[in-house]
Protein backbone atom coordinates (compact mmCIF):
# COMPACT_ATOMS: atom_id res chain seq x y z
CA UNK A 1 0.00 0.00 0.00
CA UNK A 2 1.17 3.27 -0.54
CA UNK A 3 1.88 6.37 1.21
CA UNK A 4 -0.94 8.02 -0.35
CA UNK A 5 -3.02 5.32 0.30
CA UNK A 6 -2.33 4.57 3.91
CA UNK A 7 -2.32 7.94 5.13
CA UNK A 8 -5.84 8.23 2.98
CA UNK A 9 -6.70 5.63 5.50
CA UNK A 10 -5.47 7.33 8.56
CA UNK A 11 -7.63 10.52 7.44
CA UNK A 12 -10.90 8.43 7.40
CA UNK A 13 -9.94 6.65 10.89
CA UNK A 14 -9.01 9.88 12.58
CA UNK A 15 -12.00 11.29 11.68
CA UNK A 16 -13.90 8.36 12.56
CA UNK A 17 -12.22 8.91 16.18
CA UNK A 18 -12.58 12.46 16.08
CA UNK A 19 -8.64 12.75 16.74
CA UNK A 20 -8.43 16.26 16.02
CA UNK A 21 -4.73 16.62 16.17
CA UNK A 22 -3.81 13.06 13.81
CA UNK A 23 -6.37 14.21 11.57
CA UNK A 24 -4.82 18.12 11.07
CA UNK A 25 -0.85 15.78 10.87
CA UNK A 26 -2.14 13.11 8.42
CA UNK A 27 -4.06 15.32 6.38
CA UNK A 28 -0.79 18.14 6.44
CA UNK A 29 1.07 15.03 5.30
CA UNK A 30 -1.40 14.45 2.72
CA UNK A 31 -1.18 18.12 1.41
CA UNK A 32 2.50 17.45 0.99
CA UNK A 33 2.42 14.58 -1.44
CA UNK A 34 -0.25 16.15 -3.46
CA UNK A 35 2.42 19.41 -3.83
CA UNK A 36 5.20 17.05 -4.32
CA UNK A 37 3.23 15.07 -6.99
CA UNK A 38 2.41 17.82 -8.36
CA UNK A 39 6.00 19.15 -9.06
CA UNK A 40 7.58 16.08 -10.07
CA UNK A 41 4.55 15.40 -13.18
CA UNK A 42 6.48 17.88 -15.43
CA UNK A 43 8.76 15.42 -15.69
CA UNK A 44 6.45 12.84 -16.91
CA UNK A 45 6.47 10.53 -13.42
CA UNK A 46 2.82 10.35 -12.25
CA UNK A 47 3.45 9.34 -8.47
CA UNK A 48 5.90 9.44 -6.07
CA UNK A 49 8.56 6.44 -5.23
CA UNK A 50 8.89 5.19 -1.94
CA UNK A 51 12.39 7.07 -1.59
CA UNK A 52 10.35 9.97 -2.54
CA UNK A 53 7.82 9.28 0.28
CA UNK A 54 10.88 8.69 2.66
CA UNK A 55 12.34 12.19 1.63
CA UNK A 56 9.21 14.09 1.73
CA UNK A 57 8.26 12.65 5.85
CA UNK A 58 12.02 13.03 6.65
CA UNK A 59 11.61 16.58 5.80
CA UNK A 60 8.48 17.36 7.71
CA UNK A 61 9.40 16.08 10.61
CA UNK A 62 12.67 17.87 10.80
CA UNK A 63 10.74 21.19 10.33
CA UNK A 64 8.57 19.42 13.63
CA UNK A 65 12.23 19.42 15.47
CA UNK A 66 12.96 23.07 14.32
CA UNK A 67 10.03 23.93 15.71
CA UNK A 68 9.91 22.24 18.63
CA UNK A 69 13.76 23.46 19.53
CA UNK A 70 12.26 27.18 18.62
CA UNK A 71 8.99 26.90 21.23
CA UNK A 72 11.31 25.27 23.80
CA UNK A 73 13.18 28.49 23.53
CA UNK A 74 10.68 30.81 23.76
CA UNK A 75 9.12 29.48 26.29
CA UNK A 76 6.24 28.11 24.61
CA UNK A 77 5.89 24.51 26.07
CA UNK A 78 2.17 24.38 25.01
CA UNK A 79 2.91 24.48 21.35
CA UNK A 80 6.05 22.56 21.59
CA UNK A 81 3.90 19.97 23.13
CA UNK A 82 1.43 20.14 20.04
CA UNK A 83 4.39 19.71 17.48
CA UNK A 84 5.82 16.73 19.68
CA UNK A 85 2.63 14.79 18.89
CA UNK A 86 2.59 15.99 15.50
CA UNK A 87 6.23 14.72 14.98
CA UNK A 88 5.04 11.06 16.95
CA UNK A 89 2.22 10.47 14.26
CA UNK A 90 4.62 11.85 10.83
CA UNK A 91 7.15 8.91 12.84
CA UNK A 92 4.96 6.04 12.03
CA UNK A 93 4.91 6.47 8.78
CA UNK A 94 8.87 6.64 8.51
CA UNK A 95 11.00 3.41 8.32
CA UNK A 96 12.24 2.40 11.84
CA UNK A 97 15.16 4.66 12.84
CA UNK A 98 18.30 3.14 13.66
CA UNK A 99 20.33 3.12 16.55
CA UNK A 100 23.28 5.03 17.89
CA UNK A 101 25.53 1.27 17.32
CA UNK A 102 23.91 0.78 14.38
CA UNK A 103 24.73 3.99 13.06
CA UNK A 104 27.94 4.09 14.00
CA UNK A 105 28.64 0.71 12.63
CA UNK A 106 27.80 1.58 9.57
CA UNK A 107 29.79 5.01 9.39
CA UNK A 108 33.11 2.92 10.37
CA UNK A 109 32.28 0.64 7.26
CA UNK A 110 31.76 3.21 5.57
CA UNK A 111 35.15 4.92 6.26
CA UNK A 112 37.12 1.82 5.91
CA UNK A 113 35.40 1.42 2.19
CA UNK A 114 36.20 5.07 1.53
CA UNK A 115 39.74 4.95 3.42
CA UNK A 116 39.19 8.42 5.01
CA UNK A 117 41.28 9.33 7.60
CA UNK A 118 41.33 12.68 8.11
CA UNK A 119 38.65 15.70 8.54
CA UNK A 120 39.28 16.50 5.58
CA UNK A 121 37.58 13.40 4.19
CA UNK A 122 34.67 14.07 5.63
CA UNK A 123 32.97 14.90 2.10
CA UNK A 124 33.94 11.62 1.33
CA UNK A 125 32.16 9.72 3.79
CA UNK A 126 29.29 11.99 3.78
CA UNK A 127 27.96 11.22 0.18
CA UNK A 128 27.82 7.46 0.80
CA UNK A 129 26.30 7.73 4.36
CA UNK A 130 23.52 9.51 3.92
CA UNK A 131 22.92 7.82 0.43
CA UNK A 132 22.87 4.66 3.18
CA UNK A 133 20.88 6.13 5.76
CA UNK A 134 18.59 8.17 4.82
CA UNK A 135 15.28 8.04 6.38
CA UNK A 136 16.61 5.94 8.73
CA UNK A 137 18.73 8.40 11.01
CA UNK A 138 18.98 11.75 11.47
CA UNK A 139 21.34 13.76 8.91
CA UNK A 140 22.44 15.58 12.08
CA UNK A 141 23.42 12.72 14.15
CA UNK A 142 25.07 10.97 11.39
CA UNK A 143 27.34 14.18 10.83
CA UNK A 144 28.23 14.76 14.42
CA UNK A 145 29.52 11.01 14.56
CA UNK A 146 31.32 11.16 11.20
CA UNK A 147 33.01 14.55 12.17
CA UNK A 148 33.81 12.86 15.75
CA UNK A 149 35.48 9.77 14.24
CA UNK A 150 37.46 11.53 11.59
CA UNK A 151 38.71 14.18 14.19
CA UNK A 152 40.39 11.42 16.21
Amino acid sequence: MSLNDRVSEAIKSAMKARDKIRLETVRSIKKAILEKESSVRPSGQENLTEAQEIELLVQLAKQRRDSIAQYQQANRDDLAAQEAQELAILEEYLPQQLSDEEIERAIDQIIAQVGATAAKDMGKVMGPAMQQLKGKADGKKVQDLVKAKLSK
